[in-house]
């Protein structure tokens, strides 16, 4: 059987039968209850490719892009950028992923597509070291600079707690569409890096939150209304300590995997247990969970896992 043909069964034969599909000795950090066909899914699990392939898997069994990218539509995408260290590293969101990502939401009829991030080196040098400056322009992405206050507005957040304004930037506002693509790794500060403390890098006036109670405010953000339609989370080379620039490359563990899910609070979650961590252990994913925004209970959730 030729491999594609493997693999459009293998997925095919997952959904059709509700199924799950092993990821190892990361089997019991996913765990959830199997599901009939029709359910839709919180979590997608991928495990055993390169970013690219497991992408095009992943997003093949959310019902493909074109289920969050209409034609004519402006998107933006919002990877961690941060830092100004090579990918081998594991400090930023592998830039083959962002690069399929781009290239499915153009497929799927795009008009344009946005690529940024708030960078805490300059950004000059992350957006090209990364790799992701080259990646996003090969795909046919527009790469722009977050590095000016006259880039954002402000907004307000009725309910926060801590945080009841920001200053977000114009791109996130105007978007049609907002997917985050963090990389799982870990932080000094909040214990772990994923989909809801990435949006730090959206916000110009972010040393706020670090004076402010972090944890409550990465939560209160996740109040904002204009929240991202999907989060596909890197977990190929995560970063187990020393986070989060990317000091060594022996702070990182070979996981090959890639999480998707609508639902950022789920997807941090199952990032958490894949750094051997329970989700109640990173901070802001209980006050989150409480607070409505998501599941925190993988035990409860609906997830399909596949194998490549």
């Amino acid at each position: 059987m030729k491999r594609r043909q493997f693999l459009r069964n293998s997925v095919g034969a997952g959904l059709a039968a509700g199924t799950f599909l092993s990821l190892g000795r990361y089997e019991k950090a996913l765990a959830g209850t199997p599901v009939p066909a029709a359910a839709s899914y919180d979590l997608i699990a991928v495990k055993g490719g390169e970013p690219a392939a497991m992408f095009d898997i992943g997003i093949q069994a959310m019902g493909g892009m074109g289920s969050f990218v209409s034609k004519g539509q402006k998107v933006v995408i919002k990877p961690n950028i941060g830092w100004d260290v090579v990918p081998e590293k594991g400090g930023n969101t592998n830039p083959a992923l962002v690069k399929r990502v781009i290239e499915h939401c153009l497929k799927a009829g795009a008009k344009e597509v946005y690529v940024f991030d708030n960078t805490c080196d300059n950004w000059i040098r992350c957006y090209k070291n990364s790799g992701i400056e080259q990646a996003a322009k090969d795909a046919g992405a527009k790469i722009v600079p977050a590095n000016s206050e006259s880039y954002y507005q402000e907004i307000s957040i009725p309910n926060g707690k801590k945080l009841t304004k920001a200053k977000v930037h114009e791109l996130i506002l105007s978007s049609d569409v907002f997917i985050n693509v963090p990389i799982l790794k870990h932080h000094s500060s909040a214990k772990m890096t994923g989909a809801l403390k990435n949006m730090m890098g959206v916000v110009w006036d972010r040393g706020f939150w670090h004076k402010n109670d972090l944890n409550q405010c990465i939560a209160d953000y996740a109040l904002f209304s204009k929240k991202p339609q999907l989060n596909v989370m890197d977990a190929y080379n995560v970063m187990m300590r020393n986070g989060p620039r990317g000091v060594s490359k022996d702070d990182l563990s070979l996981m090959q995997s890639l999480l998707l899910s609508t639902d950022w609070v789920a997807i941090d979650a199952a990032g958490a247990k894949m750094m051997g961590l329970e989700p109640s252990q990173i901070n802001y994913l209980p006050i989150a969970a409480a607070m409505g925004l998501g599941k925190i209970d993988l035990t409860t959730m609906n997830i399909h896992r596949i194998k490549m």
